[in-house]
């Protein structure tokens, strides 16, 4: 089976350094690599797109596939990315992006070409839908309640938070990790970036992410969450 490869950040674009050269290496050097994003009203993608593509140019990869996310995807555009050789999903409002990717054949195609070995990366919004559950904050809803929706399963058996630091997600990670009985939780700060292969975590950058670990042995019920302090440490169960 080809390695599967997720790249996650805790705040939007652009990618950091180290974790743009690793995306740009693990990306086959024939084909686009396809931008999933939601239309802004009153923006333009195109001038906002450089933030993203800049540092993947910087390591080679000049061919991009700008994909506006909707209700109606094109047969066309449903064929691009189906040849789509990286996957990168967008910031945002995390219900749009998960209303136009579950269930849908836009999320089809991903989790296809994530089985097959094409790595994908998330930016905040696009990272909360990579595990089996996609975990929306109040602070990140339009009516400020919790939301759990479904996710794309690229990463089992986790939960995740993004800004965890801005947002202060301490609690509702370990409340996550806790009731789900997770194998794993990761708490991503605002500039923070992880790369995970086969599941595993492999390469970190920016402020140091909280990464919570199970072990198959014990139960975990933690006595209090970690803190803004903890970031950065590993706590086994």
């Amino acid at each position: 089976m080809p390695d599967q490869q997720l790249f996650l950040f805790g705040g939007g674009p652009p990618f950091t350094e180290a974790l743009a050269r690793r995306f740009a290496s693990v990306c086959a050097s024939a084909g686009p690599i396809a931008l999933l994003y939601v239309p802004r009203e009153g923006t333009s993608w195109m001038s906002y797109a450089p933030v993203l593509t800049g540092p993947l140019e910087a390591h080679g990869k000049t061919d991009f596939f700008h994909l506006p996310l909707s209700p109606h995807p094109t047969d066309g555009q449903l064929q691009q990315l189906s040849k789509s050789t990286g996957i990168i999903i967008s910031s945002g409002e995390t219900e749009c992006y998960q209303d136009y990717i579950l269930n849908t054949s836009i999320g089809a195609v991903i989790q296809e070409r994530y089985r097959s070995g094409v790595p994908v990366a998330g930016f905040s919004a696009g990272a909360l839908l990579a595990p089996d559950e996609c975990r929306i904050p109040a602070i990140d809803q339009r009516d400020g309640r919790d939301l759990v929706l479904e996710g794309l399963g690229l990463l089992p058996d986790a939960v995740l938070s993004v800004h965890y630091d801005i947002w202060d997600e301490a609690a509702n990670l370990q409340r996550a990790f806790t009731l789900t009985e997770s194998l794993s939780g990761y708490g991503l700060p605002e500039r923070t970036g992880i790369y995970l292969k086969n599941n595993q975590l492999v390469q970190q950058e920016g402020p140091l992410p909280v990464v919570l670990k199970r072990t198959e042995e014990h139960t975990c019920r933690p006595s209090s969450p970690p803190s803004k302090a903890s970031s950065g440490t590993t706590t086994k169960c």
